[in-house]
């Protein structure tokens, strides 16, 4: 009897560890959606006040949120790509909390393949597409998985070619787009890696610092392409644009005064182990690194980057 009383618990608290995924996965989603109705109540027009995580990697859920509930969406769709294997992004929340659907790319099979297996994949729309992204091939890998035109929202995160690819897309006009830039290259220099259609930081530069765009040269490219820049997030990584013709009475920023100098300590030695270099450390590590003038044609070396107001 006692044996069997054993057995009894031991399956009891196997099928409790079994579902604990599942519990903690409704938790998040729970204390988000009362983020997300506190924030809507406080009716801030400052989006930095409306951050707040679920699934993303910072506050950009909260900052999504926000923007959702003050520009007119018909299309519910999103593109993300550089999603890894989409347990940390900009769209999950989208995806399960406002029923949303769209499509997510990774270059890498693996995070492809765990994103098909994730229960998300058949309880919601969602299109998860394997490829290494350049500027070539990115409007055929959203066009051939049916999206086209005015959609929600674009997310571009690759740690790479970033400027280039959000330059080449043209198959859709999103209302929203969220760019990372990389904050070591400063508030005002309009630059970004010279292009390279192989690009992997990685690979790059060992310290891994090396990659992306500044945050005034994606504003360069905003206002070419008719977007406004409404802000960054606290941690200095990732920056939200509005289509001009959706701005209403949102912020405009300058990237004077939407730019965070993050405080990410990221950098790598020469055989991958974290060194944690300051900021201007970081920065003097890659002096001699090439970068790309968009506004110039250019090119220069991240020792050239000064920041004058």
């Amino acid at each position: 009897m006692k044996i069997q009383s054993y057995l009894q618990r031991l399956r009891l608290f196997i099928s409790q560890l079994v579902t604990f995924p599942q519990r903690l996965d409704d938790l998040q989603m729970a204390l988000g959606r009362i983020e997300m109705r506190q924030l809507a109540e406080a009716s801030s027009m400052s989006t930095l006040f409306n951050e707040f995580k679920v699934y993303s990697q910072n506050g950009e859920d909260g900052i999504i949120q926000f923007l959702i509930r003050n520009i007119e969406i018909p299309n519910k769709t999103f593109v993300e790509f550089g999603v890894h294997n989409y347990t940390e992004s900009n769209t999950r929340f989208l995806l399960k909390n406002n029923g949303w659907s769209g499509l997510v790319i990774d270059g890498s099979n693996e995070n492809i393949n765990y994103i098909k297996s994730d229960q998300i994949y058949w309880q919601h729309n969602l299109k998860a597409e394997c490829a290494f992204i350049d500027k070539d091939n990115i409007n055929d890998l959203i066009k051939t998985n049916g999206l086209s035109g005015d959609i929600g929202l674009l997310s571009v995160d690759i740690d790479g070619n970033d400027y280039w690819v959000w330059e080449a897309i043209n198959c859709i006009s999103p209302r929203i787009v969220i760019c990372e830039y990389n904050s070591i290259f400063g508030a005002y220099k309009k630059v970004t890696i010279p292009y390279d259609k192989y690009f992997v930081y990685s690979k790059a530069h060992f310290s891994t610092l090396y990659w992306g765009a500044s945050i005034a040269a994606f504003n360069y490219l905003a206002q070419q392409k008719g977007y406004s820049l409404v802000c960054s997030n606290n941690m200095g990584n990732n920056l939200f644009f509005v289509r001009n013709d959706l701005m209403g009475n949102l912020p405009i920023n300058s990237p004077e005064k939407a730019y965070v100098k993050s405080q990410f300590r990221t950098s790598r030695d020469i055989d991958g182990r974290l060194t944690f270099l300051d900021f201007d450390s970081g920065l003097k590590l890659i002096a001699d690194m090439p970068l790309y003038e968009v506004d110039t044609g250019k090119v220069i070396n991240v020792r050239a980057i000064t920041d004058e107001s």
